[in-house]
């Protein structure tokens, strides 16, 4: 017979009667099952995966395969192809809508980032009445942009306020009908695009900016920097993931610009305002050209993917070069 020791019949004890086992928070046997150990079933995802998968993406598949035919909306379709992408670039109309959207989308891009940037520099500390004037300039981002174009096109008009106000100050030469003039309709679709998203910019910056250390600015101010050199140095880099955060949003959100334009211009005057945007509406809902309109909105959602990635690739390698 083997020779036993006390320790060895306590531990043979415990194994056969399961005492030493590790317990759950509760007091119970801890439940080592497969099934259990991770937690709560992934099942419970399926209903919300089936409401995206039935209301985004099949929906988006379908409009891609449509780009590739003539349907009209009722009836039937033919497969054609690339003929649609051809119209897209044979066309001079709609050449002028995409180059209207480039111009919009990148003024937009740059405005809204250096004027946010300004205001976030200009309210971010030492101002007593910082908070209110943050609100001020944070609240026509929460209106409907429908509503505000509405009000600006009644600023803009012959007889409104701005025409007014320069008559008012003798300026009389310069009034405008600022709507009606091709070249002066798109900077006033502009300025409202900036004038409404400038305050959202604004917030992005002041939480980038919420991050500067102080006490590295101070340092800097003791040694002899400037403002410029404080900027350039110690605040821009640690402001890098906030660009590339607010260029992305509004890159996106220029290029896909629609409620500005139907409320201002229409896409007019001669279609000097008309953009990619606008002209799917027109050739879907005025014209009934659903394949057609669906090549166009293919080809603006390949636009904004690949202008998109392209800015994240260049910010990100700013950032990989600045560390």
């Amino acid at each position: 017979m083997s020779a036993t020791t006390p320790v060895h019949d306590r531990q043979n004890a415990n194994e056969r009667t399961g005492l030493g086992r590790p317990r759950s928070a509760r007091g119970g046997r801890r439940d080592e099952r497969p099934g259990r150990r991770h937690g709560v079933p992934g099942w419970w995802a399926l209903p919300g995966v089936a409401v995206v998968l039935g209301l985004i993406y099949l929906p988006t598949v379908m409009g891609g395969f449509y780009a590739f035919t003539d349907w009209k909306g009722i009836g039937g379709w033919n497969w054609v192809g690339l003929e649609n992408f051809r119209a897209v670039f044979d066309d001079k109309e709609l050449l002028g809508s995409l180059r209207n959207t480039l111009f919009l989308a990148f003024g937009f891009l740059v405005l809204t980032n250096v004027f946010g940037l300004l205001l976030a520099l200009a309210l971010n500390r030492n101002l007593k009445t910082r908070y209110l004037l943050r609100t001020l300039v944070f609240m026509p981002v929460v209106l409907a942009p429908i509503a505000v174009s509405y009000v600006w096109s009644f600023i803009f008009a012959f007889n409104g306020p701005l025409n007014q106000g320069l008559a008012s100050v003798g300026l009389d030469s310069w009034q405008r009908d600022w709507l009606a003039d091709p070249t002066l309709a798109k900077f006033c679709v502009l300025t409202v695009m900036v004038w409404q998203n400038v305050g959202f910019v604004m917030v992005i910056y002041l939480a980038g900016l919420a991050a500067v250390p102080i006490e590295l600015e101070e340092a800097a101010a003791l040694d002899g920097a400037g403002r410029w050199n404080r900027f350039w140095h110690i605040v821009f880099p640690t402001l890098k993931p906030a660009v590339g955060i607010a260029t992305t949003l509004m890159l996106i959100q220029g290029l896909r610009v629609f409620d500005q334009i139907m409320a201002l211009t229409g896409g007019g005057p001669a279609g000097a305002t008309q953009t990619l945007a606008t002209e799917i509406y027109q050739q879907t809902i005025v014209f009934g050209k659903y394949g057609f309109g669906a090549a166009l909105a293919l080809l603006l959602s390949v636009m904004i993917l690949v202008l998109s990635g392209v800015q994240q690739l260049a910010t990100r390698e700013r950032s990989t070069t600045g560390a």
